[in-house]
């Protein structure tokens, strides 16, 4: 028996001329949780009286469109859509819209099984453009609306679930099921979507961070002052724009850390909670600024991708500690208009993932012309391997097995040899000369970052709150405080030093020890390799220092200063005793890899092969990277008080 009940009609209603508009309906149907989309798909002509048996709420009834297959193919299509598609079931076929259909519309339907328990009426299918799918039919007008099933968002990753309209600009999804403090996301059927040469991400989840506008969104950075304070964008950016013109479906806005500064759990979120991390207990930090994006890609099979920033650290800390790919791109493979700005001089827009291949149409997508896919390509791997801050060979600590381990099998899948690489030293004997990597370095990403904020961001904020509200200050968080501080204690001067450093920097290592390649299926003359994520816990329930500055240099700054491509690969987990849940859990462990700058595609491509060849394991959505239920979703049969 097919199950369908109405949960809600949401309307606006305009106090002036009390204007309605449908902004969608909310339904179950054999208890799964559906929104009817407030766009039409097209029309159909069906029978209605043929339709009275069908169950229905509100004037729409579950329908499937199947234009171009014969009757005969039926089973085995439908079959496989329940498996390629979490949003058809079964209960959508009892009504079957088929192109192939001998009699014509309004003639009698045929009762056949094409699904183990489920009688399908067949209409003819007299609107073929419509694409194949779940539908609920308006039965008065024949419309047909598209379906979305919604998920509840359990680890808090988003600001705003998001519905896209047929102009291009979005609205906020207006549904809500049951879930603890939690929003509503809508994703819509696979099975409209078809991947071309020209819409390589059609039908692709994205999540979006929170520092990207959207047209018909508004934003918040973090931050509830501004997203108060500023109207909808009436733009959307052109980083996310390329992403859906190439078939891409936003789901929704994600958060970040506060103006996309570094924060931690409990210390430092104050404005919004910080989302939860899925992996291990569910209650480490998820790492920032792109933490609603590391935390959504690692819990939900239903999220595709998510798009992040990295200035100094903000995909690649959340990639690395959910277990995901990520990547900090090369600087400036794309504009970052109508984009939040941390640092123009450093900021990158990054994807994380679990997909390798979806990963490297996104950044085909997005970075346009500045990017190379060598997925088709025979490669020529760059033969060496310069291993930064690896454990010593000897070691039996489970992560240092996963690092050594993975140094050994890279470098024999490519045919090459590793060396040790002491940065100091090395610079010390090719360098300019001149102070130590420390000493030049070490004020550079903290001034620069907080220069550019405070002129880009702070600045123009605090004035146009002032004029909002009589002169008053808005709330900020803490870390973004002690940084903006900072900025103001250095000056105009300290800041062209700084830019002085980066450059002394970049053109070393662009020369010296990371050089381009002419042969552009080799591109780079070589990899870096550094660890990343150990596979150690930073449980968020743990009180911190009052913030400080990010001062100093480190092996995760050298992309930031050279503007090399630098990426999170997955290698696996450690098991460690747990504080939380008083057990043993599984907490991920992730490489770093970089190549010369502009060879993007080369470090795809190596994630691709690596797990073609079984030395990388694509990570799974769940509460490890091999997938399993998340901890704080685990169910558990009651008996009723």
């Amino acid at each position: 028996m097919v199950r369908l009940s109405g949960l809600s009609i949401i309307s606006i209603v305009t106090a002036v001329s009390a204007q309605f508009s449908s902004t969608g309906l909310t339904v179950t149907l054999q208890d799964i949780h559906y929104f009817i989309s407030p766009y039409s798909a097209g029309k159909v002509n069906v029978d209605q009286k043929s339709l009275n048996k069908i169950p229905g709420v509100f004037g729409f009834k579950p329908v499937t469109v199947v234009p171009d297959a014969k009757e005969s193919d039926l089973p085995k299509l439908l079959s496989s859509w329940t498996s390629i598609d979490d949003v058809f079931q079964p209960a959508f076929a009892r009504v079957i819209l088929l192109g192939s259909a001998k009699h014509p519309h309004g003639g009698p339907p045929g009762q056949k099984k094409h699904l183990p328990g489920v009688e399908s009426a067949i209409f003819k299918l007299d609107n073929t453009k419509i694409p194949a799918g779940p539908y609920f039919l308006e039965v008065d007008t024949g419309l047909l609306y598209p379906v979305h099933k919604l998920y509840q968002d359990f680890t808090g990753s988003f600001l705003e679930g998001l519905l896209q309209k047929p102009d291009g600009t979005f609205q906020t999804l207006s549904a809500q099921i049951p879930g603890s403090a939690s929003l509503t996301i809508g994703v819509p059927s696979r099975l409209y979507y078809t991947k071309t040469p020209q819409k390589p991400l059609a039908g692709v989840r994205l999540g979006v961070k929170d520092i990207y506008r959207l047209a018909g969104v508004k934003g918040s950075n973090g931050n509830r002052a501004w997203y108060n304070l500023y109207p909808a964008s009436n733009v959307t950016g052109t980083a996310v724009q390329r992403l859906i013109d190439a078939g891409a479906i936003v789901v929704g806005l994600q958060k970040t850390s506060q103006f996309a500064n570094g924060e931690s759990a409990t210390s430092d979120w104050v404005d919004y909670h910080e989302p939860f991390n899925p992996r291990g207990d569910g209650y480490q930090d998820t790492s920032s600024s792109s933490s609603g994006a590391g935390a959504s890609v690692a819990a939900y099979e239903w999220l595709d991708i998510a798009i992040g920033s990295d200035t100094g650290g903000s995909v690649r800390g959340p990639a690395g500690v959910q277990g995901l790919f990520g990547n900090r791109p090369s600087h400036g493979l794309v504009s970052l208009d109508n984009v939040m700005p941390l640092s123009p001089t450093l900021d990158t827009p990054g994807f994380l993932t679990r997909d390798p291949y979806i990963w490297d149409a996104a950044n085909a997508a997005m970075y346009g012309k500045n990017y190379k896919s060598l997925v088709s390509a025979k490669v020529k791997y760059p033969k060496k391997v310069l291993a930064l801050g690896f454990p010593a060979a000897t070691s039996t600590a489970p992560s240092a097995v996963y690092f050594n381990n993975f140094l050994t099998a890279l470098t024999k899948f490519i045919g090459g040899t590793s060396t040790a690489l002491n940065l100091e030293n090395e610079w010390k004997a090719t360098g300019p000369g001149g102070p130590t990597l420390a000493q030049l370095l070490n004020q550079t990403y903290a001034t620069i970052i907080t220069k550019e904020q405070t002129e880009l961001v702070r600045n123009p904020f605090y004035r146009d709150y002032a004029a909002a509200h009589d002169g008053r200050t808005p709330f900020v968080n803490p870390v973004p405080l002690s940084r903006w501080a900072y900025g103001d204690s250095r000056s105009a001067a300290d800041l062209e030093a700084e830019y002085a450093a980066k450059s002394t920097f970049m053109k070393w290592w662009n020369d010296k020890i990371l050089p381009p390649v002419a042969d552009k299926n080799q591109c780079s003359s070589g990899f870096v390799v550094y660890p990343g994520s150990s596979g150690g816990q930073n449980p968020r329930n743990r009180y911190r220092t009052l913030p400080g500055v990010p001062l100093g240099f480190g092996t995760s700054r050298i992309s930031v200063f050279s503007e090399v491509p630098d990426s999170v690969f997955p290698l696996g987990q450690v098991s460690s005793f747990s504080a939380i849940s008083n057990h043993n859990e599984q907490f991920p462990v992730a490489v770093n890899i970089m190549a010369a700058k502009g060879c993007d595609g080369l470090l795809v491509k190596l994630a691709q092969d690596l797990t073609k060849a079984g030395i990388l394991t694509v990570p799974m959505a769940g509460g490890t990277i091999e997938g399993g239920e998340i901890l704080m979703k685990r169910k558990f049969e009651y008996d009723e008080f």
